[in-house]
């Protein structure tokens, strides 16, 4: 499978089938425009307007925005509630939680993820291959509740997204912070902003962290 990713919290899932998944698309109003993009489906964590610009992705997508499980075109998606903040929504609202399961890769988008991790919530989660997180605060959980989930989930490969980016006007932190809580050979700086996957290249030793080129963002 592959992964692309297209700034903030935004991705393109594409199973080898050919299936493909875009995660939160985005409006201008994080600083920076998001390039159109085609998919089959599209999940909402929430109706926020930098996570909720169906208008951004072409071919007639389905939208998914609610709690539940789907299979289509071979991906199995399920929705988990969670919320956006630590006081079970009463600043912020819900927050959807998605698991992705594509080429037998097990993918799990935190959306805007803003209360702390419960043992509860983690193990609802479950095991995961990829973690993609929100690491910047202020909106989300920051780098240090970001890494707590890591550490828990322990995921084969964790993304951090939603974090202070050149172009980027949300008043949130930059991802350095969270890149300093692992060591230095747990790094891996991405050439660009697109990965290929596959389950059986998995080590399985220890978390990975894949920092993409946020160059055009």
């Amino acid at each position: 499978m592959v992964i692309q990713w297209l700034g903030h919290s935004c991705f393109k899932l594409t199973e080898s089938t050919g299936t493909t998944v875009v995660t939160d698309p985005y409006g201008s109003y994080i600083g920076y425009k998001m390039e159109p993009v085609t998919a089959d489906v599209v999940t909402i964590s929430h109706y926020h307007k930098d996570h909720s610009a169906v208008n951004n992705v072409q071919g007639n997508p389905q939208v998914i925005d609610s709690v539940g499980a789907w299979e289509i075109g071979g991906v199995g998606i399920t929705a988990l509630q969670s919320y956006h903040d630590n006081d079970n929504g009463a600043k912020r609202g819900q927050n959807n939680i998605y698991l992705y399961r594509m080429d037998g890769i097990d993918i799990c988008h935190m959306g805007d993820i803003g209360q702390e991790l419960t043992v509860n919530l983690g193990e609802s989660i479950g095991s995961v291959n990829v973690l993609m997180i929100p690491v910047g605060g202020n909106y989300t959980i920051d780098a240090q509740q970001a890494k707590e989930y890591v550490d828990f989930l322990m995921p084969d490969i964790v993304i951090p997204m939603h974090y202070k980016t050149e172009n980027s006007e949300l008043d949130v932190d930059g991802v350095d912070g969270f890149i300093d809580l692992f060591d230095e050979d747990q790094i891996v700086y991405v050439e660009g902003e697109t990965i290929e996957l596959d389950r059986e290249k998995f080590e399985g030793d220890s978390t990975k962290v894949y920092v993409f080129s946020d160059k055009k963002f």
